[in-house]
């Protein structure tokens, strides 16, 4: 087992290399369809497994197609990787897409849906005082 040490950094250093693959080298044109970057990456304790999580910025159609060439390039990433980062073994890489870009922007949304409701029911509350002292 390596250190947790080690397994951040080896983490770190796929996700560099891998980031700099998607920009330069993977020919792939499903790869092209979505804005693709690497948000994590995960390696097991023993550095046998990594998964690489990335965001496809696209429609639905284009988050497929990306990940579908992202499944296919997956042999040559490793090829690549083993050839960069000189590692014993190389881990087994297996892409997985992160959706929490996604999730952070709906809640976010959500968030500013109810402060302006709650600005307007203030506001509403504010003109029923008025009336009321009025009377």
């Amino acid at each position: 087992m390596a250190t947790s040490r080690r397994v951040s950094r080896v983490a770190e250093l796929i996700k560099r290399e891998v980031s700099q693959m998607l920009l330069h080298d993977i020919k792939d044109d499903r790869v092209g369809a979505g804005m693709v970057s690497v948000t994590d990456v995960d390696v097991s304790g023993d550095l046998q497994h990594a998964k690489v999580f990335v965001s496809i910025y696209g429609t639905d159609e284009a988050r497929a197609e990306t990940m579908a060439g992202l499944k296919s390039a997956t042999g040559y990433v490793r090829s690549e990787l083993g050839q960069r980062v000189r590692l014993r073994r190389t881990p087994e890489i297996v892409f997985q897409e992160d959706r929490s870009i996604e999730r952070g922007n709906r809640v976010i949304s959500l968030i500013n849906q109810l402060n302006q409701n709650r600005q307007i029911d203030d506001a509403v509350a504010i003109e029923e005082v008025d009336e009321f002292d009025d009377e």
